[in-house]
């Protein structure tokens, strides 16, 4: 009976083995590709951290200034649409807009109805203004807003009691 024993025993280790390579092989080549799209991806990520260390490097870490150039400037045109179409483009509204040119509300709401025309710095600040894209807009935005500081300190309430005199 030992016999027939050892017999059954290995046979159903053989089974096994052969079920568990069945299942192993191709689990282990999936496992490969992982690893060499996983090692392809690290390598990418190292290279656009090394490109943007050194972006950085070369820009000093700061952003750089808007500035427009006197030929653009010479050929810089503004009529009421474009100051809108700049504003819609860029996605922030007539206050943003202000903040960002360094004028008032009511001066980009003027240059938009065709009452005043932007001149000198102001129009200078438009054209470069131009070259910027809605993320780059909103960026700049944050950081003005972030400098900002409260001018005044809000007044005190007024009680409402009347004093006799």
């Amino acid at each position: 009976m030992g016999k027939v024993e050892t017999i059954i025993k290995s046979e159903i280790v053989r089974l096994a083995k052969r079920e568990m390579k069945q299942n192993f092989v191709p689990l282990s080549r999936q496992v490969r590709s992982l690893k060499a799209t996983f090692s392809q991806l690290r390598k990418a990520v190292q290279n656009l951290q090394r490109q943007a260390a050194q972006q950085e490097k070369m820009t000093g870490g700061k952003q750089l200034p808007l500035e427009a150039s006197p030929e653009e400037m010479k050929k810089a045109r503004f009529s009421p649409r474009l100051i809108k179409s700049l504003r819609k483009r860029l996605g922030v509204s007539q206050k943003e807009m202000a903040l960002l040119a360094g004028v008032t509300v009511g001066a980009i709401f003027q240059w938009e109805k065709g009452i005043f025309e932007p001149r000198g710095e102001k129009k200078k600040m438009l054209v470069a203004l131009r070259k910027l894209r809605r993320r780059e807009a909103k960026k700049l935005l944050e950081e003005k807003k972030a400098g900002m500081t409260p001018e005044k300190p809000p007044r005190p309430k007024r009680s409402r009691r009347r004093s006799k005199r």
